[in-house]
């Protein structure tokens, strides 16, 4: 009896062995839909956290590099921007200087037709002008037909007359020079008078009697004395006037109507 029980037992534990290998084997070497539905959710949750940031950096990188060359392409076209607009600066200044050079030329050409004086025109390429020295250079000469002793001017008054004429150059004495003498008379009362350089902005108006009438605003011209300058130009205006308790002459300050300080282009007038 005792025999019967154990092999029982042992033929129970056998069989449920078996079972459960069958089981095992089943679930291992069995793959149904809803197992491989598991495995793939399974590995989809422990990939997708390492795919999504994987994702979000490259995104990162790929809109970073995007944006860099947005602004090296912005930074070109400003750079290209700048440099039209620099060269528009450029020519608007080259377009105004024109327009001024165009009206101050004018000016003297209308001036050489109301006059009837036959000229040269030229432009200013030097100037000298120490405390007493009062002188410029000019780009015409000898081969333009410029000589010594040729009188200077613009539509506005007399400026000087040639000292020195080189073959394309020549030098200007102005008569604001303490060595410029200008024979002269009042528009006015005509009477005569020599418009003396002082070294400075304005001139001397010497020997003129105490005795002649002239007033602060009375005109200045040329008398054609002299052999220089024609007679009826514009010297100046005058600007004081003092007249000594002892002495024959007046003291007169006489500014050149010219402005000597601002010369670009002249007129040199020939004989």
């Amino acid at each position: 009896m005792i025999k019967r029980g154990s092999k029982g037992k042992k033929n129970i534990i056998i069989l449920s062995s078996i079972v459960f290998l069958s089981f095992v084997l089943m679930t291992i070497n069995i793959r149904t839909t809803a197992g491989s539905l598991f495995l793939e959710k399974a590995v989809a949750w422990v990939v997708a956290p390492i795919q999504s940031g994987f994702t979000n950096t490259v995104n990162a990188i790929s809109g970073m590099f995007r944006h860099y060359f947005f602004l090296v392409g912005v930074a070109k076209e400003n750079e290209h921007l700048k440099q039209n607009i620099d060269s528009l600066k450029k020519r608007n200044v080259e377009l105004a200087e024109q327009i001024l050079w165009q009206d101050r030329v004018v000016g003297l050409i209308e001036y050489k037709e109301q006059s009837n004086n036959k000229a040269i025109l030229a432009s200013v390429i030097g100037r000298d002008a120490t405390q007493w020295s009062k002188e410029i250079f000019i780009n015409k000469g000898t081969q333009q037909g410029v000589g010594e002793r040729m009188a200077v001017v613009t539509d506005a008054g007399v400026v000087g007359h040639v000292v020195q004429a080189l073959a394309t150059s020549s030098k200007v004495l102005l008569i604001s020079d303490s060595r410029s003498a200008v024979d002269a008379l009042f528009q006015e009362t005509r009477v005569f008078g020599v418009v003396a350089g002082t070294g400075q902005s304005f001139c001397d108006m010497k020997y003129v009697p105490v005795s002649a009438k002239v007033e602060i605003g009375d005109r200045v011209l040329s008398s054609g004395l002299g052999g220089i300058f024609p007679k009826g130009l514009v010297v100046g205006t005058v600007t004081q006037v003092k007249k000594k308790k002892q002495g024959l002459f007046q003291e007169i300050m006489v500014t050149p109507k010219a402005d000597l300080a601002r010369l670009e282009e002249v007129l040199v007038l020939l004989p």
